[in-house]
């Protein structure tokens, strides 16, 4: 539960970050090959993560990760949706905030952590729980990337409760439960 905690936390955190900054600079900026970017960015989301997974994990296993909070992390740091969604709800701002801002003095970050960010309480908080969740509930790259238990996240640790020779119910479902907990809160 620690583990998956502090996977789901830390991918949490660094996704709304890196989404809040792309999206103030996909929506407020102006420069070259914006939209062709972001287009790119938009044409990753129609590709199956399950199509990049094997590459994924021949990139982290030439680094030497496996059986790391990297291998669990790097991959997940940044998503087109969070981009996207960020972007979409900036565009909804009135441009002049940013301009009276300009004129005030205030530099792009400063825009973007004292002005953006408090305005964008409601985006952040739903990209955040999307994020947290997903991320929460990942299967498939945990089990791919960890064969330590003690570097394994929650998923996998109650599908290991499940033996062949005996069903243990009680033990299963005290897991599910305790697993619940955080998506519930």
């Amino acid at each position: 539960i620690l583990n998956s905690f502090i996977v789901s936390s830390i991918v949490t955190v660094m996704q709304i970050i890196i989404a809040s900054m792309a999206g103030f600079a996909f929506s407020f900026l102006e420069f070259k090959g914006k939209k062709v970017l972001f287009i790119v960015i938009l044409a990753t989301m129609m590709i199956p993560s399950e199509t990049i997974m094997i590459s994924n994990y021949l990139t982290i296993s030439s680094f030497k990760w496996l059986d790391s909070y990297k291998a669990l992390i790097v991959p997940y740091l940044t998503s087109a949706m969070g981009i996207f969604m960020m972007r979409q709800y900036y565009l909804t701002l009135p441009k002049e905030l940013y301009e009276a801002a300009k004129i005030d003095g205030c530099s792009n970050f400063k825009f973007l952590t004292r002005i953006l960010m408090p305005i964008s309480k409601p985006a952040v908080g739903s990209l955040g729980v999307y994020i947290f969740l997903t991320t929460w509930n990942q299967y498939m790259w945990p089990l791919l990337v960890t064969s330590k238990p003690a570097s394994r996240t929650v998923q996998i640790g109650i599908t290991m409760l499940e033996f062949s020779e005996n069903q243990s119910f009680g033990l299963v479902m005290a897991g599910i439960i305790m697993v619940l907990l955080p998506s519930i809160l």
